[in-house]
Formats: C-alpha cells, structure tokens, sequence
C-alpha cells in the first residue's frame, strides 16, 4: 500500500494531488460488479452535526445508502451540535480503523487535531457540505453553490417587493439573519444574499430599522430556531413600535419557524399586519407546509441525494485509487490549503413550484406536506 499523505504532499496541485490518493486493498462480500474495486468491503467513517434537524438525518441515511449500495460498510454519528462529542465520536472512528472520513462539522475550525490523527493513519477525508478550516487535512469538500444559495434568497425578496425590474418603490423594512459564525457557509449565503439586497439598503429603498447590518451582528449560534426568534423579539420591542417589517432574510428553514413564532405573537398573520416576506434554505418538511399554508415566502431545495451521492462517489474514487470529479479548484481556500470540491446548484421553492421542485422529483410524497 503507498501512503496517502506521503503522495499527497509531493505533488504541486489540487489535480494532480488527487491523482496520487491511494488506499489499502480490502477483501470482502458484496456491491455490484460496476463498482467492486480493491477497497471492496471497506468501512467509511460519516460524522453528522445534529438529529435535531430533519435535513441532517436524512443526509446520514443518503450516504449511508449509496455508500452500501457501492459495496461498502458504514459508522453513521451525530454530534448533536457539541463540537467536542464530534471530535471524540471521530477519534473513536479512527481507532477503529475506518478507511475513510465523511464529515459535516459542526465547528469547522475544532477539528485540526483529530483530523491530523487521521492524516497519521492514511485515512482520507471529505468535507460534507460544510467547508472544515483550518488544516491540511481535507482531500476534498462536497457542497452545494453557497453564494448562489443566498443569491436566489436576495433575489426572491427583491422580485417580492417590487424593486428587481428598477423601480424606485420603497422604503421597504428589512431585518438579516445570517447562519452560525462556526459554520464557513455562512459567510457564503450572507454575501450571496447581500450582493443583491445592498444595493437597494444603500439606496434607501430597503431600511433596516434595528441597525444591524454587519454579519458578526446578524449571526445565530447553531442555526438555532429559538435563538433566532429571541432575536426577532428583542427587534420588534426596540425598533418596530410604530412600523412594520415588509421582509426577513433568513438562511435557514428553522430559523424562519423562530422569526415566524416571533412575529405571530408580535400580532402579524391577519389582515391588517401580513406577514413579511420571508426566505428559508433546505426545504424542510415543516417551512414547505408553512408555504403551501402562505406563511414563510420561500425556501432554497438543495437535494440531499444528490449531494449524499457526490460525497460518496468522492470516497469511492479515493479507495480505488481515481481521481475524484471536481468542479471548483480555486474557491475554498480554508486557510490552509484550497480545497478542491464539487458544488451542486441550489434551486428556490415557493407556493408556485413545490410541487415541481420537490413532489414531482420523488424528494417528498405529496402525502408528507398534508
């Protein structure tokens, strides 16, 4: 067996690193002939952040399935949003010998030492979703396009008020939401999402009321739902008592449900006080009934299958000694090293197109938004 990380640091770029990427043979049953290669019954180790969010499990039973259908065994964890049980759940994966690592982080810059332990016993390892930073030791990021993810919400609240075909319409009342600060998609979405809306908010045309314009201000720890509705409390008390908020970015569909309970109980929802337009991302089964019911405006499909399946063809390509398909070589620099990654294209859902998006696609049955 030649050492991966022994081949890794001789080679001058992302490309040609990958190509040196090698793994042990392992012999057993099982997979199907298209896939049976030297690392055939191999045991990949996937670490998850949370059961907490609907989207995580579904990530960890996807990966789990392609990866058993390639032939492979599998160690599915979750975290449940405490950093240090992810790094003791990853430590314990490599003394048991995985082949390799598939991991969403839920503190992407915690994770350098433990990562450096599976560097020291030639286990490979692929970022999922979230870009882990910080070390050199991630061979490649999974991921879908996150700046366009906050794009496609920027744009949506912009169509929705009427200021996208040029008008001067406005002032419109807009509050910002922003993803975990120890998440590096973070950043992604909010620049997206502001690229399109800060144009307007310097024109005037959007005003945010409560001041809170910078992404250290707007950010919410663990993508946490209640801790996104305190917020939105504390906002409506101080700086809504006399006006009323038209739109709310928010990054994230449970963070959406929090700012919906918050502005329910601050009396939006009737007639006279509608509900703000109000963005969302992954497509959860509760914000998709909460659209159908003309409650959270929209959110951003990303198809976990889709994505589960890019990670797994990754590790595939590394135990059997291929290079892995990449569509991005110069983005994801983690401060270390740039990652070379595969980014799949997010899609925005509304009332309009649910059942296109995500009905039609086999994501859900119909019977699951009843």
């Amino acid at each position: 067996m030649r050492n991966r990380r022994a081949a890794f640091a001789a080679t001058a770029t992302a490309v040609t690193l990958a190509l040196s990427l090698t793994a042990c043979g392992q012999n057993s049953e099982g997979g199907s002939e298209e896939n049976k290669g030297s690392s055939e019954g191999a045991t990949i180790g996937i670490a998850m952040p949370t059961k907490s969010s609907e989207r995580w499990i579904a990530d960890g039973d996807n990966v789990v399935k392609n990866l058993e259908a390639k032939g492979y065994k599998t160690k599915l964890v979750f975290g449940e949003d405490e950093p240090d049980q992810q790094v003791s759940q990853i430590e314990n994966m490599i003394t048991q010998g995985v082949d390799a690592l598939i991991v969403a982080a839920i503190d992407n810059k915690s994770l350098g030492n433990v990562l450096q332990q599976a560097a020291d016993a030639d286990i490979p390892v692929i970022s999922y979703d979230r870009l882990i930073l910080g070390t050199e030791n991630v061979d490649y990021y999974a991921s879908f396009d996150n700046e366009k993810v906050g794009e496609l919400q920027g744009t949506y609240i912009a169509e929705q008020l009427g200021l996208a075909d040029g008008s001067e319409k406005g002032p419109f009342n807009i509050e910002l939401f922003a993803g975990s600060n120890d998440d590096n998609n973070t950043r992604y979405f909010f620049q997206g999402a502001m690229n399109v809306l800060q144009p307007y908010i310097d024109k005037k045309q959007l005003v945010v009321r409560s001041g809170q314009t910078e992404l250290t201000q707007v950010t919410t720890l663990r993508w946490d739902g209640a801790t996104a509705q305190r917020r939105m409390d504390d906002i409506l008390t101080k700086s809504y008592k006399s006006a009323k908020v038209d739109a709310v970015l928010s990054p994230y569909d449970g963070i959406s449900i929090g700012i919906l309970s918050a502005l329910k109980s601050d009396g939006y929802g009737t007639a006279s006080k509608p509900l703000p337009v109000i963005t969302g991302q992954d497509a959860e089964v509760a914000s998709v009934k909460s659209i159908i019911a003309g409650q959270q405006s929209m959110t951003v499909y990303k198809d976990l299958r889709q994505l589960a399946k890019v990670a797994s063809d990754m590790v595939d390509a590394l135990l059997n000694d291929k290079k892995p398909e990449v569509n991005d070589t110069k983005t994801y620099d983690n401060g270390s090293k740039v990652v070379p990654a595969y980014l799949l294209e997010p899609v925005a859902v509304n009332k309009d197109n649910y059942k296109k998006a995500l009905v039609d696609s086999g994501y859900y049955k119909e019977s699951d938004l009843k």
